[in-house]
């Protein structure tokens, strides 16, 4: 074990991960402490370098979006920001340090004067035989991209597949969860199948679709009326929906579902929910739906130094006494201002708050032509509330050059078809549970 570094200046504030709301926390903690003329050392701990805006992963997986357009570069956002590119393996609440691993330097030790874990979260996995080596999720540009390249790679070989039970197994897709990410994620496989199907000559509904959620109705987090328009849409387009359903079983080349169908496919997306980063369990901490427990000002109890945010922590939800906020990109990002401001406080610069927030509604953007969203309460549907949706996204994303890039592709889609090439850029493995998101095999696959 490399010794601790204890070479910076007399404050060190370390964050973990590179989300939503640490990359918030951080911006805004150098602003803070440069405009209060004090000297501390923000420190972001992440095993990437960059921020990735995942509201646009379905677009990445439909071929509509460059991945690159969505990340966001660290060294050019947090110029002032000291960046640490290695995985957070532990914390010593005690001692106050976390030990770090890079890939290719031992693991070391960071001291700390105050701690904000924001390590974000991962597919939340259930003990379904054959999930975690057949099927994928959504949470990062690896699984986004493999989506793409599994569809159009099982398209070509059905093309000249002689043998019509396999020709339709590569023809099927399923998609596991009907919240708004996996709706998002069917529409956008959906139309780029479409557009595989019409420029090589054969009826689109030849390609079949499977939807399964174990909830009653389609994207619940929209309310009824938009869930039923959203619902109408997507089976308009020949999507099989099937509700209070999902997978019993996985193979290579079927699945199996609940009410004992059998569904012969090579194609599994599993979109079903999130739960807390593998590093939490190592914590020692109390936890609530595999999320950190915080008090209302973000900071650990007992742990006075300590703070978490974002999809990471149970942060109680002020407007709705008695229940969490949920794990979305709006929270994280509220949630990261508030850290910022409750770690300055902590250090004597203003005053701590609590995190109340203001409900500003979903966009869900539902493929070619349509949208759903419900802002500040306002009900919209159809091209309104696509360009309500397109808008939001563009504006949400934290660097002008990211910006100007979607609104060139969103402008460029208008007049151009989606592109259909197979690159071959992510492999089996890298865009496994455990190859991309860092979750732990525990059947030893």
């Amino acid at each position: 074990m490399v010794p601790a570094d204890n070479t910076a200046s007399p404050e060190r504030v370390v964050i973990v991960g590179s989300g939503f709301a640490g990359f918030t926390c951080a911006r805004k903690l150098c602003r803070t402490f440069a405009k209060a003329g004090r000297d501390v050392e923000v420190v972001l701990v992440t095993p990437n370098d960059y921020m990735l805006y995942t509201p646009l992963l379905p677009d990445v997986a439909g071929g509509l979006i460059d991945p690159r357009f969505v990340v966001i570069s660290l060294a050019d956002a947090l110029p002032r920001v000291r960046l640490v590119v290695a995985k957070a393996e532990s914390v010593d609440l005690q001692h106050k340090t976390i030990t770090v691993a890079g890939e290719d330097r031992p693991p070391r030790e960071l001291s700390w004067d105050r701690l904000v874990l924001t390590p974000g979260s991962v597919t939340r996995l259930f003990d379904v035989p054959g999930l975690a080596e057949h099927a994928r999720g959504l949470k990062t540009v690896a699984e986004a991209l493999y989506l793409r390249e599994q569809l159009l790679r099982q398209l070509e070989l059905a093309d000249g597949e002689d043998d019509p039970e396999v020709r339709s197994a590569r023809r099927t897709v399923v998609v596991v969860g009907a919240s708004y990410a996996g709706t998002e994620l069917v529409a956008q496989l959906r139309a780029l199948a479409d557009a595989y199907a019409h420029r090589r000559g054969f009826d689109p509904s030849e390609i079949r679709f499977v939807l399964l959620d174990t909830a009653d109705r389609v994207m619940p987090e929209v309310g009824e009326r938009l869930g039923d328009k959203a619902l109408n849409v997507l089976r308009d387009r020949g999507i099989d929906i099937r509700l209070k359903t999902s997978l019993r079983e996985l193979t290579d080349h079927q699945v199996v579902l609940t009410d004992d169908t059998v569904v012969p496919t090579y194609t599994v997306a599993w979109v079903t929910g999130v739960t807390g980063a593998p590093l939490l369990e190592t914590l020692d901490l109390p936890m609530e739906r595999g999320r950190l427990v915080v008090d209302t000002s973000l900071s650990v109890p007992g742990h006075p130094d300590v703070f978490a945010g974002g999809d990471a922590a149970a942060v109680p939800d002020l407007a709705a006494p008695g229940k969490i906020t949920p794990p979305t990109a709006q929270h994280a990002t509220r949630q990261g201002k508030a850290l910022a401001r409750n770690v300055a406080a902590s250090l004597g610069i203003g005053r701590a708050v609590p995190y109340k927030h203001r409900d500003m509604g979903l966009v869900v953007d539902l493929g070619p032509g349509f949208a759903v969203a419900n802002p500040l309460g306002v009900h919209l549907s159809g091209r309104l509330a696509k360009l309500v949706t397109r808008a939001y996204h563009t504006y949400a994303l934290p660097r002008g050059v990211n910006r100007w890039a979607i609104s060139l592709t969103y402008a460029t889609n208008v007049v151009t078809p989606r592109p259909l090439t197979r690159l071959g850029l992510v492999s089996p493995e890298e865009s496994s549970f455990v190859g991309s998101e860092g979750i732990p095999n525990k059947r030893g696959a």
